[in-house]
C-alpha cells in the first residue's frame, strides 16, 4: 500500500461489486433469446445479493449499511452540496451514493424476484414453480413488472456510473481505481 492510502473497499465488495457487473450485464444481454442463461445471469444476481446483504450487517466498516445509509435530508443536502462543487469527501460511500446503492440492491431483487415468477409461470422451472399453475395472463404481469424492473436498474446503473464520474472529479480521484486495489487516498 503506497503511503497516503488507505483501505476502504475489502476484497468481498470489490468482488461482489465486479461479479454483479458482469452477471447483470449478462443477463440484460441475454435476455429473451438465451433463457437459461437469463435465468442464471439472475440466479447470480440474486446470490450475489443476498451475500451483499448479510455482508451488510458484518463486514468491514465501509461495507456496513450503519456506515452509509443516511437520512433522505442528508443525501438531499449532500446532492446540493454537489451541485454547488463544495461536497465533503466521504473515504466510503457518501450520502447519494448510499441511497444509490440501498435503491439499486432493492432493484435487484425486485427484478429477480419477478424474472423468477415469471420463470416459474411460465416454464414451471426455478424457485417459484409453484406458480405454474396461474393463468398466462398472471405470467404476462409478471414479464410486464419484471421488464420494468430491470430498464429501471439499467437507468439506476447510468446514474451510478454518472455520479463516480462526478464524484472522481469533484475530489479528484479514481472511484474505478478504488474499487479495483480497494484503496483511497486518506
Amino acid at each position: 500500500m503506497n503511503q497516503g492510502e488507505v483501505k476502504v473497499w475489502d476484497p468481498f465488495v470489490r468482488i461482489f461489486h465486479w461479479l454483479l457487473v458482469l452477471s447483470f450485464t449478462v443477463a440484460w444481454l441475454s435476455g429473451e433469446e438465451l433463457e437459461t442463461l437469463h435465468a442464471w445471469a439472475g440466479y447470480a444476481v440474486t446470490g450475489l445479493v443476498l451475500l451483499r446483504l448479510v455482508w451488510g450487517f458484518i463486514g468491514t466498516r465501509h461495507a456496513r449499511f450503519s456506515d452509509f445509509a443516511h437520512r433522505p435530508a442528508e443525501v438531499r443536502a449532500y446532492l446540493g452540496d454537489v451541485m454547488r462543487m463544495r461536497a465533503r469527501r466521504y473515504l466510503g460511500h457518501n450520502p447519494a451514493g448510499g441511497a444509490m446503492i440501498l435503491l439499486m440492491l432493492v432493484m435487484l431483487l425486485a427484478t429477480a424476484l419477478t424474472g423468477m415468477a415469471c420463470y416459474g409461470v411460465e416454464q414451471g422451472a426455478g424457485p417459484l414453480a409453484m406458480l405454474s399453475g396461474m393463468s398466462a395472463a398472471s405470467g404476462e404481469v409478471f414479464e410486464e413488472l419484471h421488464e420494468f424492473f430491470a430498464n429501471l436498474m439499467l437507468l439506476l446503473v447510468l446514474v451510478h456510473i454518472a455520479g463516480v464520474i462526478v464524484e472522481s472529479l469533484v475530489h479528484r480521484e479514481s472511484l474505478v481505481r478504488a474499487m479495483f486495489t480497494g484503496r483511497k487516498h486518506a
